[in-house]
């Protein structure tokens, strides 16, 4: 059996990885990272650094950043990444979306990655959503339902060779931790921020998730913060 992973350098796809890993062994696993245009481009550096920890071949794909012309997503334009929780962004929103949703991004990736695989003649493409990114909608191609809908594609459309994971899918990201600490994923490794510096925010929603998840765990995350954080409250 074969996979390819998508890796993006955050938490989530590092733990999909490494579960991947466990799994099939490294040998029989690629890691793929994608570049669209995203303000968080420093994630795509730390992609290899868990490839190379995890002693996997990753492999660069890039999607046309003509396909979001016109896009309001604050992680493609000027706009300014909003230093508040997923809830208040939700809230905020006219559309019921995160302002920071990319249109159709994990649908683009997974159909790139899914001609991938059957050509490198893999069985399995692997992502990273999970339970805390379809909360409220956020992230409309995160959901159980487009995983479903997407497995179903592209298993049809490739007759049958290639089918659709996301081992996450039913986790929240106190969860996703947890399974990465268990699995010895090198957490100092991955950044999530979606400011795209190497010391993360600390105040996005996306860190503000991951912090919680940290401390849920009783857990101190490794990675640098540009603010003070109080792990033990």
């Amino acid at each position: 059996m074969k996979a390819v992973v998508l890796l993006s350098g955050g938490m989530d796809s590092a733990v999909c990885l490494a579960k991947i890993i466990e799994e099939y062994g490294n040998n029989n696993v690629m890691a793929v990272g994608f570049r669209y245009g995203q303000k968080h481009q420093q994630n795509h550096y730390y992609a290899k650094k868990i490839a190379d920890y995890f002693n996997v071949k990753m492999i660069d794909l890039d999607i046309d950043v003509r396909a979001f012309k016109g896009s309001d997503s604050t992680l493609l334009n000027d706009k300014k990444i909003k230093h508040e929780s997923y809830a208040q962004v939700l809230k905020d929103s006219d559309t019921g979306i995160a302002d920071t949703y990319v249109p159709f991004r994990n649908g683009l990736m997974l159909s790139q990655v899914a001609a991938l695989a059957y050509s490198q003649k893999a069985n399995y493409v692997v992502y990273g959503a999970h339970k805390d990114d379809y909360a409220g909608n956020a992230y409309p191609d995160t959901s159980p339902a487009f995983y479903k809908a997407m497995n179903e594609a592209i298993n049809v459309g490739t007759n049958g060779k290639i089918n659709v994971i996301a081992p996450l899918i039913n986790m929240d990201k106190a969860g996703v931790v947890k399974l990465g600490t268990q699995l010895g994923v090198p957490f100092e490794f991955t950044r999530t921020c979606y400011e795209g510096d190497d010391v993360s925010c600390g105040e996005c929603a996306t860190c503000l998730d991951r912090i919680n998840a940290f401390k849920q765990n009783d857990l101190v995350d490794p990675i640098p913060y540009a603010i003070n954080i109080d792990w033990n409250n």
